[in-house]
């Protein structure tokens, strides 16, 4: 029974990721190399906001949210931000266009960060003797993370790569580029700061998602359309 709610857990966690890329034109174009170039560069990353966060965040003793701290680990995660720029800017790819570009790119990046943060609480803590929530919901929320990381990807596509979009429209990517960008901090304040139970936060997280992917999908075919 443990090991079935393994399984379980893990095609919830990991299982949309793999049906987005056979669901989607992204297979027929063969953009497995983006994806998997796009991991690695989120692994080097990861690696230098760990350096970061372990420089210039004190250990706290308890779990109270403290504004400081918070704020630095904000300004922290914008190396996330710079992270995708590499990828959709100094990546090579193949004859793509943007629109696959901008999916590959954060197919890959949403992969690498279920597979960093969630595959060894899933590996040690679901196939324990008692049935717990906490890993679906863990799941759901890499669903969640999957559509945000693909939503800044096309923002980010918008920002660096798009140079003909309408002016009015800048503002709005870059406030929503913001928005998700600084997801982490605003489900850490939720969590620690308002006291948010997780199935909440998850919940917050999942509708969040999808607002800002309609969002990015609105923008970015309102930039695709030809300027009269």
């Amino acid at each position: 029974m443990t090991v079935f709610h393994f399984f379980n857990c893990a095609i919830l966690t990991f299982g949309p990721h793999a049906v987005y890329y056979s669901a989607t034109p992204l297979s027929e174009y063969d953009t497995l190399g983006t994806s998997v170039k796009t991991a690695l560069v989120y692994l080097g990353t990861a690696l230098v906001k760990l350096v970061c966060l372990a420089t210039f965040l004190k250990v706290s003793e308890n779990d109270s949210f403290d504004p400081y701290q918070e704020l630095l680990k904000a300004l922290i995660g914008f190396i996330d931000v710079a992270g995708l720029y590499f990828a959709l800017t100094q990546l090579t790819h193949r004859n793509i266009s943007q629109n696959h570009k901008f999916q590959a790119v954060g197919l890959g990046w949403a992969f690498a960060d279920s597979v960093l943060h969630r595959l060894a609480p899933l590996w040690v803590g679901a196939r324990g003797l008692e049935f717990t929530w906490d890993y679906v919901l863990q799941g759901i929320e890499a669903n969640a993370n999957l559509v945000l990381s693909i939503s800044l990807a096309a923002l980010g596509s918008l920002m660096w790569l798009r140079k003909n979009k309408p002016r009015t429209l800048i503002p709005i990517i870059y406030i929503c580029a913001g928005i998700v960008a600084t997801m982490p901090s605003i489900t850490s304040y939720l969590r620690r700061g308002l006291g948010w139970h997780l199935p909440k936060v998850v919940g917050f997280e999942l509708f969040t998602s999808l607002v800002m992917a309609f969002i990015s999908c609105q923008l970015f075919a309102a930039c695709q359309r030809p300027s009269i």
